[in-house]
């Protein structure tokens, strides 16, 4: 089995700083692509980011130049750095990882999700 292990949420000012980690655990043989995901109130999931196994990325461009993803393969884990944070920004944030496990299954892993509040 597998599991994502998702931290580093919480109540933030508006202009200042987070950094959500993504740990993937069990029984692993690879990863693939990871990114992040966030659904606020009464909206749909939406993509932030992605990143390859290779560490390409791609960011939104609502967040593009605040945000930054990045991965430790040796870890399993996907990182997202938030800067320059706004109220708009509040919502609930979900990892995301495709995983080949040690059976050679190929699937796709989401985290718990971790609550991001921006407010003054």
């Amino acid at each position: 089995q597998v599991q994502l292990v998702e931290s580093g949420g919480g109540l933030v000012q508006p202009g200042g700083s987070l950094r959500l980690s993504c740990a993937a655990s069990g029984s692993i043989f690879r990863t693939g692509d990871m990114g992040w995901y966030r659904q606020a109130p009464g909206k749909q999931r939406e993509l932030v980011a992605t990143i390859t196994s290779s560490g390409t990325t791609n960011i939104v461009s609502s967040v593009k130049g605040r945000f930054t993803i990045s991965r430790d393969n040796a870890k399993n884990t996907v990182y997202l750095q938030m800067n320059s944070l706004q109220p708009e920004d509040t919502a609930v944030y979900y990892c995301n990882q495709r995983i080949w496990d040690r059976n050679m299954q190929f699937r796709n892993y989401w985290g718990q999700g971790t609550q991001v509040t921006v407010s003054s």
